[in-house]
């Protein structure tokens, strides 16, 4: 079984920030490549932080109104109030979670749901950039036809990884929906071929209905005396 990874699905021809770019320049990269955030790296491509949509935003919205008024940000003094954010030094998010090229979509998806964030740029062992992965892109997998995912099961997963005997398990996928039917021996294998059959990159949901000539998973606990 082969699973994707990171590096397959990810952007590779990165839209990047220096930490010298200014507010105006970022947002010109976001308009201009249709991004909404930019990985900020060194000459070295070394990533240094991330500025995103919502940090531009948030500089924004700290701003007074037309009439002068402040934004419901109240400071002590003018001395502890934080300058005005106008590079991507000053404005992006650091350090920046990120994934690796080997990671598998699932870690992945985890580790971006834990960050609460739409994207994680993607870095080699030395913390260089090598890529960046969306929420989009963790989807790909997804438009998958259901004869290519039918045909993983059956090859990779049944025949190949299980070893077994052809037409014990049928097959059939229907818009990413997978259905198991047939017969094996025994009961505890069934836990196993769902297992295996439900991480296949493209399945949406997975029904069994396989039957088994021996119940092993029934124990007889003998009563205590």
């Amino acid at each position: 079984m082969q699973h994707r990874t990171v590096f397959e699905v990810m952007t590779h021809d990165v839209v990047t920030a220096a930490p010298e770019t200014s507010f105006k320049g970022i947002a010109r990269l976001f308009a201009d490549h249709d991004v909404s955030a930019v990985p900020v790296v060194d000459p070295d491509r070394r990533l240094l932080g991330v500025v995103s949509e919502a940090d531009l935003l948030r500089t924004t919205a700290e701003l007074p109104d037309l009439e002068g008024r402040p934004a419901g940000i109240r400071w002590v003094s003018e001395e502890k109030r934080p300058p005005d954010a106008e590079t991507a030094a000053q404005l992006m998010t650091s350090p920046a979670v990120t994934a690796q090229s080997n990671w598998n979509l699932v870690e992945t998806a985890r580790a971006m749901h834990r960050a609460e964030v739409k994207r994680l740029p993607v870095t080699d062992e030395t913390g260089r950039l090598v890529g960046i992965i969306s929420r989009s892109d963790l989807l790909r997998p997804f438009l998958r036809g259901d004869t290519a995912i039918r045909d993983e099961i059956e090859h990779d997963v049944l025949a190949g990884t299980l070893r077994l005997a052809p037409d014990t398990i049928r097959v059939t996928v229907d818009d990413g929906v997978v259905r198991l039917t047939g017969r094996v021996d025994e009961r505890a294998d069934i836990p196993v071929i769902v297992r295996l059959c439900r991480s296949v990159d493209g399945v949406v949901a997975l029904h069994e209905s396989i039957e088994y000539a021996y119940d092993n998973l029934t124990l007889d606990v003998e009563p205590p005396r």
